[in-house]
């Protein structure tokens, strides 16, 4: 098993990973009734993410927090969700990849699903 190179890396991660979340039924709703995303469109635009936040190429220009906090006035992101999510990436990592950078993107997974856990909790105590 070798660790996460290249985008093509990536999007097999991400690929996979999505898989598992719309095969889960305590969390595919978000994405199939909430957000409703288009997953070919939707797959470039998270390897892009995933490759700024772990190879350095850049290109993302989105404003995470906020796309999540959006999501969240139209259906709570709770805690279970975040689980749920971050249970599947793990998983998902640990299937295909072992080294350096699949550890790194675990922990930036943990980092980001931390972040988003605060900030929708702050935008509830406004």
């Amino acid at each position: 098993m070798h660790d996460i190179q290249n985008q093509d890396d990536l999007y097999l991660l991400v690929d996979e990973f999505y898989k598992k979340l719309l095969a889960d039924d305590a969390i595919s709703y978000i994405f199939t009734d909430v957000v409703k995303i288009h997953i070919e469109e939707h797959l470039p635009i998270l390897v892009t993410f995933w490759s700024q936040a772990i190879l350095g190429t850049g290109g993302y220009t989105r404003n995470l927090t906020q796309i999540h906090l959006d999501i969240n006035a139209k259906e709570h992101l709770t805690p279970e969700l975040f689980k749920i999510w971050l249970g599947h990436f793990y998983q998902t990592v640990d299937e295909h990849f072992k080294g350096e950078k699949a550890e790194q993107i675990k922990t930036q997974a943990l980092s980001i699903a931390t972040i988003m856990q605060i900030k929708i909790a702050q935008e509830k105590d406004k």
